[in-house]
C-alpha cells in the first residue's frame, strides 16, 4: 500500500457492477430472472409490491435534476391543453360540422387571449436571474403539454432560459411541447407525485381557464393553503368571466362549505401585467421581482 491517501470509497459503483452483471454468460442459473440484479430487473420493479419503491423513485429523479440545475424556486402555470393560440384559433372554427361544434369553438377562441398572456408571464418570470446563491428563481414550470403549458414554456424560450415540464403518462399520447428544455423535461406515471413536484418548489402560480385537470391542481393548492399545510402564495385565476360562469364561489360561501376569508387565497386577473403586480406587491423586496419589469 503505497497511496498516503485514503480511498474514496471501497465498494464498486452500480454502474460498473452492472456492466459485469451484463456481460454475456450461459447457464441454467444466471438464465434465470432471480439471477438478474434487483435494479435492473424490470419485472421485480414493475411488481405491485414494490409500488413504494417506484413512488420514492419517482420524487426523488425530478428532485435531484433540479437541485444539480440550481432550481430554486419555481413560477407554476396551470391551464387547458384545448384552448389554442390566437393564429390558429379560426381554423377550430373552419373545422366545426355542427352548431354545438362551431359554439364551442367560438368559445375556445374568445379565450385564446389567454395563451398570448401565459406567454407574456412567462417572459417575465423568466427574466428573474440567480440569488446570491446561485439558485434560479421564478423558474417556469408547466405540465409540458400543448396550448397554455406550451404558451408558459415558449416564454421562457422566447427569453432563452430553461424552463420545467412535468408530462404525465395518459392512455391518448401526449408528448412534451417543443419548448421545454430537455434537461427538464420529466415523465410521471403517478399523479399524486407530479402534483408534489408542482408545488415543492412553487413560489407564485397563475391558473388559466382549463378543466378537470386543471381544476383538480388548482383547487388542490387552495385547499392545501385553506387548510396550514403549506404557506400562502400569490395564486393568480385569469378570467373572471370563465371562472365565476363555470362555479359560483360566492355561493360557497353562501351555504357555509368555504369561509368568507377563503376567497382572499387567491386574485382575479385579465393581463399578465396585473398577475406580476400581485406576484410584486406579494413578496416585496423578499424576491428577486424587478427582473419581471
Amino acid at each position: 500500500m503505497t497511496d498516503p491517501h485514503p480511498p474514496s470509497r471501497l465498494f464498486s459503483p452500480a454502474r460498473e457492477e452492472a456492466e459485469v452483471a451484463n456481460q454475456p454468460t450461459s447457464s441454467p442459473q444466471t438464465e434465470d430472472p432471480a439471477y438478474r440484479l434487483a435494479f435492473q430487473d424490470m419485472d421485480f420493479l414493475l411488481r405491485e409490491d414494490l409500488r413504494a419503491v417506484r413512488f420514492q423513485l419517482e420524487l426523488l429523479k425530478p428532485e435531484l435534476m433540479m437541485n444539480e440545475a440550481n432550481i430554486g424556486s419555481t413560477f407554476v402555470m396551470y391551464g387547458s391543453a384545448r384552448i389554442p393560440e390566437p393564429g390558429k384559433a379560426d381554423a377550430l372554427i373552419s373545422a366545426a360540422s355542427t352548431d354545438s361544434q362551431r359554439a364551442v369553438a367560438e368559445r375556445l377562441k374568445a379565450k385564446s387571449k389567454y395563451y398570448d398572456e401565459a406567454r407574456k408571464l412567462a417572459r417575465m418570470a423568466s427574466r428573474c436571474g440567480t440569488d446570491e446563491n446561485g439558485k434560479r428563481q421564478f423558474v417556469v414550470c408547466s405540465g409540458g403539454g400543448p396550448s397554455i403549458m406550451e404558451a408558459a414554456n415558449r416564454g421562457a424560450a422566447d427569453e432563452g432560459v430553461d424552463s420545467i415540464g412535468l408530462n404525465i403518462v395518459l392512455p391518448h399520447e401526449q408528448l412534451p411541447n417543443p419548448y421545454v428544455t430537455p434537461s427538464l423535461s420529466f415523465q410521471f406515471h403517478y399523479f399524486s407525485l407530479r402534483k408534489m413536484h408542482f408545488l415543492l418548489r412553487a413560489r407564485a402560480v397563475a391558473v388559466f381557464p382549463g378543466g378537470f385537470g386543471t381544476f383538480d391542481e388548482g383547487f388542490e393548492l387552495l385547499t392545501l393553503i385553506q387548510t396550514g399545510k403549506i404557506k400562502p402564495i400569490p395564486i393568480m385565476l385569469f378570467g373572471r368571466e370563465f371562472w365565476e360562469r363555470v362555479i359560483s364561489f360566492e355561493a360557497l360561501v353562501e351555504e357555509g362549505v368555504i369561509s368568507p376569508d377563503d376567497l382572499k387565497l387567491f386574485k382575479f386577473v385579465e393581463t399578465a401585467e396585473e398577475a406580476w403586480e400581485h406576484v410584486c406587491q406579494a413578496y416585496g423586496d423578499e424576491e428577486p421581482l424587478g427582473c419581471g419589469k
